[in-house]
């Protein structure tokens, strides 16, 4: 049955609440891809870039930035505002409503720049998951997530261990 079908027995339309997915529903050694992605501008980069206090002139200073070598005069978008894009574009599909807790990131790179115009794709996969020693009820899912620009070029990686909710008995 699709959203906005009427369940005839009950005689009233179904509804499906989006949410992320439970411990058991992730699958290790599987890759989600999140679309669509997210094209990133000057104002996304100066906006993030002061709201964080980071004065970093790659990012604020174009003048400066244009004298720079290997950034082709443009300013570089921070690096923090993509590991964030990345992460945010996964939560719809794998964690809205469903993570307890993000537990750590580990092995973050930037192997390439992203600059104002670029358009970033982000994908995760499950690398692994444990039931919560501690925390009936919960389980720690280990993540990678990857950002890719139009061209294709990784432009961040990171490693995410989460603290995620497992289906509750009402939903088995």
């Amino acid at each position: 049955m699709s959203t906005g079908e009427i369940d005839t027995a009950a005689g009233t339309p179904i509804r499906i609440t989006q949410r992320g997915l439970w411990f058991e529903e992730f699958a290790e050694g599987t890759v989600y891809e999140h679309r669509p992605g997210r094209t990133v501008t000057e104002a996304d980069n100066v906006l993030f870039t002061t709201l964080t206090m980071n004065t970093q002139a790659l990012h604020l200073d174009a003048a400066w930035s244009a004298t720079q070598p290997g950034f082709d005069g443009q300013r570089l978008i921070n690096s923090m505002f993509t590991l964030s894009t990345i992460v945010g574009l996964s939560v719809s599909q794998l964690t809205q409503g469903t993570l307890v807790a993000n537990l750590g990131f580990s092995e973050v790179a930037f192997p390439a720049p992203l600059f104002a115009g670029d358009t970033i794709y982000a994908e995760t996969e499950c690398t692994g998951k444990r039931e919560s020693r501690s925390r009936p009820g919960e389980g720690v899912v280990n993540l990678v997530h990857v950002g890719r620009n139009q061209h294709g070029q990784v432009v961040a990686r990171a490693a995410r261990a989460t603290l995620v909710r497992k289906r509750p008995t009402e939903e088995s």
